[in-house]
Parts: C-alpha cells; sequence; structure tokens
C-alpha cells in the first residue's frame, strides 16, 4: 500500500467512498444527500489542510484506492496549533491496515508539521473499530456528548472526542 497526496484526479475514486460511508448513516454527519461537488468541496480542503490517498500497490489492483484521510487545524486562528483529522476507507478494504496506515502518516505529518495535539471532536461511540483503532495509537476518551448523532440504525448514541498529545 502506498499513502500519497491526494489529486483532483483521485476524487472520482475517493467519492463512491465517500458517498457510501456519509448514506450509511453510522459513522459521519454529514448531509447524506449533499451532491458530489459540496462533498468535493468538503472533502479536498486547500492549504492548510492536507489530503491523501491509501493506494493498492498489489500486482491485481495496481493503483485502486482503499481509503482516504483529510487534516489539519482543528480551529483557525487561536485553535490552529491544535491538529484534526478525518478518515474514510473503503468497505472492501477494512481490515487491511488501511486505517492505521493512514492515521500513521496523518500523525506523522502532524508532529512534523508542529501541531501540538491532536483532537477528534466526533468519533460516534459505536464505531468501535475506529475507537480501538485510535486508542491503539494512544488516543484517550476526553469525554462523550450523550446522544449527540442520530445513527441511521441505533437512533442516539453518544460522540466522543479524542486527544492526543503530539
Amino acid at each position: 500500500m502506498l499513502i500519497r497526496t491526494a489529486t483532483d484526479d483521485d476524487w472520482p475514486h475517493i467519492w463512491p467512498i465517500y458517498h457510501r460511508i456519509v448514506t450509511a448513516g453510522e459513522t459521519y454527519a454529514y448531509d447524506p444527500n449533499q451532491p458530489a461537488d459540496v462533498a468535493r468541496a468538503n472533502w479536498l480542503e486547500g492549504p492548510p489542510s492536507r489530503v491523501i490517498v491509501a493506494v493498492d500497490d498489489s500486482p491485481n489492483n495496481s493503483g485502486a484506492i482503499l481509503g482516504s484521510a483529510k487534516s489539519g487545524p482543528n480551529r483557525p486562528g487561536r485553535g490552529a496549533h491544535v491538529s484534526t483529522a478525518s478518515f474514510m476507507v473503503s468497505e472492501d478494504a477494512r481490515g487491511r491496515g488501511v486505517g492505521r496506515a493512514l492515521a500513521e502518516d496523518v500523525i506523522a505529518w502532524a508532529r512534523a508539521s508542529g501541531y501540538r495535539s491532536m483532537q477528534f471532536n466526533a468519533v460516534v461511540e459505536t464505531n468501535t473499530a475506529a475507537v480501538a483503532l485510535w486508542q491503539a495509537l494512544g488516543f484517550r476518551i476526553i469525554g462523550t456528548v450523550p446522544e449527540a448523532f442520530d445513527h441511521a440504525r441505533l437512533g442516539l448514541v453518544g460522540l466522543h472526542v479524542m486527544y492526543l498529545p503530539l
């Protein structure tokens, strides 16, 4: 697997992953009816944010995008020393270390860029695979907002705020 900076040409390959995850209604609060151009503007943010993709470099699927991440300042101005990130992995690529590879790259980039910490503002508490991965990478749950996410199958569930000192 190769991790590289996303380009505009990657959007047609990121969009199906993004669309499937958002419309599932289990992990992101984005509007499931947003058109592709709105989603594109939301995901492919410009500087100071950074967007990456995980690309399958195996002989059989060479070049297939397995997932994507975006990272940058959590807040502008006086909050810009804290980073944040969002991750989306193709359903077909789950369980293959794609999320971990993207996360390790994002954390290394944030450290090298001088951020003091990383904060995830809204990790759905029922997204146990993501919560376990973030905890394995050193994130702590510093609070949970009860019933802050309307899960498509489970109804109202909590959102964790997670923190990693860099």
